[in-house]
């Protein structure tokens, strides 16, 4: 059944009929490059014209069983014969052609995911008609032989190879290696082979007929929308798959038109370094494919010879021209900018701009310098940048004091260093990444039918392509190391092999790639740490201006401490005492204690295990240097420190001296069908109560020692009781903590510790009882991990399958893991806060799960009202760009209701 659709909507908009306001509607409605095409009109620059199909259509067609709506037909004719009379050439007119490409431009940018198709009108009579508008033959075959293996591939699903393969054999028949040498005679004998191969791949003719070419071609674009890349593009960087593409259709401009006509892509900074200079790459006599496909390798736009820009030595002038555009786009846009170019027959045409995609150290400089040059404010600036995006700063690089073999050096398109055995497809790439190999992915040039494997890789290297390649421009996007045109390198899929020079390296060995100089590496090198930058420095300083939720890492050993510290980390928001007994010195004490079958034979085992506890915290507290420090009590089930293996168990009773029957008893006596749910937390402590007077007794002991030798430094100690469901579990243990601190301290001669009581709040029950829980406490921890898995019902450690199976299906948006289900487990949160501090208004309220450093997560605790978020040490730069954005957005969000406020009332 057909949806409604009004009869009177607007589906085709003109470029010059663009609103031209930028604004997110906007692009909605036309796409990125349709909604950029038109602002560009609007600034008077030299645009070729055109119109755009607008994204309600791709809504429609996929709705309506790839049909479109009754007033498409007519609205689209109008349009083109617009551009007839614009241009002063009809479209399918045999002596004077009207030639379109046909691009899709999606609102959010997918750059290379979705179908173009150039070149198209052509057919073997109006290529006579382009052959004299031109006066030239060979540009005429050039351009139709471009169309039939674009159209081929792109509607008729003819594999791209096929047409290559014909064209490589060509070449080698005349004995010339460059596409722009071959002549129109070449060309008129390769267009018959290629339409022989559509017929015999597709069953059917290539299409004569202009209008059913046009028509085919955008509904490939719309299909395209829905393809495997496109939808694996989207997945991954988290991008709504009911957006749609518009599809722009625009008058072709020709960059093989001859000597004095190029093809080029740049960027109006450097997308690698972030410094302020043209970036960029051109092919002469060639058209937009061949640069961004990475089939052939371009010129850079800056390389300067005699003094003098590249570019100009074939075109005089050309460089100050495209300076011009560039510098007007940026200042309007207020963003790097991704221009796409054409120069015919010397004049210069600009066919699409956008947000260029940039590295994490480019884009971090970019946002520092456009804000102190006031392009954007300070607030914008942070704006800009994707958090998550941060972690790719915090990547080791090649140490280059130590020894290696360089065994070719190609072009930096993305950098950081990777190293990782050598795969030849996207396929095997993604395979060996799922088995937990790091993967270096080899290719001529990549398409967007590598997207999965590029994502599973730890690095890109290519053997054609430049800068500007669909390699680079992904690979950047990722944050995934990439060496481009490494033309030394030969890849011979048939024997499963690489060759560099006289170095062959099998799939399966390992290389390593430095996408920051474009060195190829024999083999894994020795990495080195990763240096702070001005900017980066700069940047997180503004963001903390704006924050107001805390940072807080989770951490216990002195290295997680010292890196948290490093990154801004305001405390340790949890340390998890259980991961300091599974060293092998101390295992076997703990094991000693689990296999006690008196209260004094564990306290035999506790009495050793307490000075390493105190050590251990004594470092904690050293290296903390007063800030908080939430302490977590023993959690998991006492069965996960017990062997598992016959060969554990026979070693487990000699070193503790008992018999392998005894153990095994105790394992038997301590095992669990469901041990998240069961025997752990503070219901351990409540059977083995020696076991949490130890710790704490341990922290005290600790604390007393730190701030004895510089009680400036005294450390803020909070005692986190785990897996609370009930007011009188925490009331026991609060009073216990409280009874033990005073009899501890007055030993010790009534000296003082600074310390409070919490709960780790992770079942439903706590969050709905939290006025219960609160007198009894000083703070809440919210320990989302369990509190997700409880609430839901799922197991975090079995359900990927099935949480998989959700996602793709689209049962769920988000997997409720990685990013908070605000509806369900967040409304928990939210509860709990509540009536938690309607009870104890001061109550001290954070979150120490993993969605502690997930931005849109750390979003919703901004809103809620918690005081601080605690992850990891190496997502703590996350952590502080993302909360101060959610203040950002939060404090604009009040600015807006106040002025809808008073336009409402009229003052």
């Amino acid at each position: 059944m057909v949806t409604s659709y009004q009869k009177s909507s607007k589906w085709v908009h003109s470029f010059q009929q663009g609103k031209a306001d930028g604004s997110a509607q906007e692009k909605s409605l036309l796409g990125g490059k349709g909604a950029n095409l038109a602002e560009m009109c609007n600034l008077d620059l030299p645009v070729p014209p055109g119109f755009t199909i607008s994204t309600q259509v791709c809504d429609y067609f996929y709705k309506n069983q790839n049909q479109y709506p009754e007033t498409l037909t007519n609205q689209l004719n109008t349009a083109l014969a617009s551009l007839e009379e614009q241009m002063g050439h009809k479209f399918g007119d045999v002596n004077d052609p009207l030639l379109v490409s046909v691009r899709s431009g999606a609102p959010i940018s997918m750059p290379g995911m979705m179908d173009t198709v150039l070149n198209l009108g052509l057919n073997d009579e109006t290529i006579e008609g382009l052959a004299k508008q031109a006066g030239s033959k060979r540009f005429a075959l050039d351009s139709y032989r471009r169309f039939i293996q674009m159209y081929g591939d792109v509607v008729m699903n003819v594999p791209h190879q096929l047409f290559e393969d014909a064209l490589h054999r060509l070449k080698e028949r005349v004995g010339e290696d460059r596409d722009n040498k071959l002549l129109a005679e070449h060309w008129e004998e390769l267009i018959p082979e290629y339409k022989e191969i559509i017929k015999t791949v597709a069953g059917t003719e290539f299409p004569q007929d202009p209008h059913k070419q046009l028509w085919g071609s955008i509904s490939a674009v719309f299909s395209s929308w829905m393809c495997k890349r496109a939808i694996t593009y989207r997945q991954i960087n988290n991008i709504a798959d009911d957006l749609g593409t518009a599809v722009n259709v625009q008058c072709m401009v020709f960059g093989n038109r001859g000597d004095a006509s190029a093809t080029g892509v740049l960027f109006t900074r450097n997308p690698n370094t972030g410094e302020k200079e043209l970036y960029g790459e051109f092919l002469h006599n060639a058209q937009g494919e061949d640069v961004v496909a990475g089939i052939r390798t371009p010129f850079n736009i800056n390389d300067r010879e005699a003094g003098q820009p590249l570019i100009d030595k074939e075109m005089p002038g050309m460089y100050n021209q495209i300076l011009e555009v560039s510098s007007r786009l940026e200042e309007h846009y207020r963003d790097m900018q991704d221009i796409e170019f054409t120069i015919q027959q010397g004049k210069l045409f600009l066919l699409q701009t956008r947000g260029g995609k940039r590295t994490t150290g480019a884009a971090l400089k970019i946002a520092v310098d456009m804000a102190e040059e006031g392009l954007l404010t300070r607030e914008e600036a942070l704006l800009a940048i994707e958090p998550t995006s941060l972690n790719q700063l915090l990547h080791p690089t090649i140490d280059y004091a130590t020894e290696f073999d360089i065994l070719t050096t190609g072009l930096a398109a993305s950098p950081g260093a990777a190293s990782g055995i050598v795969a030849l497809t996207a396929d095997e790439a993604e395979r060996l990444a799922n088995d937990g190999e790091d993967v270096i992915l080899v290719r001529e040039s990549t398409s967007p039918e590598d997207i999965h494997g590029m994502h599973a890789a730890r690095g890109i290297l290519t053997a054609a392509g430049g800068m500007t390649s669909h390699a680079a421009v992904v690979a950047r996007g990722m944050g995934r190391s990439c060496v481009c045109g490494a033309s030394e390198l030969q890849i011979d899929d048939e024997n499963n092999q690489i060759t560099i020079g006289e170095t062959t390296v099998k799939v399966g060995e390992r290389i390593t790639l430095d996408g920051s100089t474009g060195h190829v590496i024999a083999g894994e090198v020795q990495m080195a740490q990763p240096t702070i930058t001005r900017e980066f420095d700069i940047f997180l300083k503004w963001a903390d201006s704006e924050r107001t939720l805390g940072i807080r890492a989770n951490a216990e050993t002195p290295a997680d401490c010292k890196t948290a510290r490093k990154y801004g980390a305001e405390g340790i928001g949890l340390c998890r005492t259980e991961h300091m007994f599974f060293d092998p010195d101390r295992i076997n004490v703990m094991r000693q204690m689990i296999l006690a079958e008196t209260v004094n034979e564990r306290l035999a085992a506790l009495n050793k295990l307490q000075p390493i506890q105190r050590g251990d915290f004594v470092e904690i507290f050293s290296i903390m240097k007063g800030l908080p420090i939430t302490i977590r009590l023993l959690d998991p089930p006492l069965h996960e420190f017990l062997p598992h293996s016959d060969e554990d168990v026979k070693q487990v009773a000699k070193e503790a001296g008992v018999s392998e029957e005894k153990v095994r008893r105790r394992m038997h006596q301590l095992h669990e069908e469901n041990p998240m749910l069961g025997h752990r937390g503070c219901r351990l402590g409540i059977s083995y109560p020696e076991i949490y007077e130890m710790q704490v007794s341990a922290m005290l002991e600790a604390a007393l020692e730190v701030q004895s030798k510089n009680p400036a430094l005294a450390p803020k100690l909070e005692i986190m009781v785990p897996f609370v469901a009930n007011e009188t579990e925490i009331e026991l243990w609060k009073k216990r903590i409280d009874d033990l601190a005073a009899e501890k301290l007055a030993e010790l001669g009534n000296v003082k510790v600074n310390f409070q009581v919490g709960t780790m709040m992770e079942l439903p029950r706590a969050c709905l009882t939290a006025n219960e829980i609160v007198p009894h406490v000083e703070f809440f921890s919210f320990g989302t991990n369990d509190l997700t898995q409880t609430a839901i019902g799922l197991s975090r450690d079995d359900t990927s399958a099935m949480l998989s199976d959700y996602l793709t299906t689209g049962l769920i948006s988000t997997d409720p893991f990685q990013s908070i289900d605000r509806v369900g487990v967040g409304e928990l949160v939210k509860i709990a806060v509540e009536r938690g501090r309607a009870e104890k208004k001061d109550l001290k309220c954070g979150v120490c799960g993993e969605h502690g450093g997930d931005p849109q997560s750390i979003e919703f605790f901004h809103n809620v009202g918690l005081d601080y978020v605690s992850c990891s040490p190496f997502r703590v730069p996350v952590a502080r760009l993302a909360a101060a954005q959610a203040a950002i957005r939060d404090q604009s969000m009040k600015v807006s209701v106040i002025s809808v406020g008073k336009t409402a009332t009229g003052k």
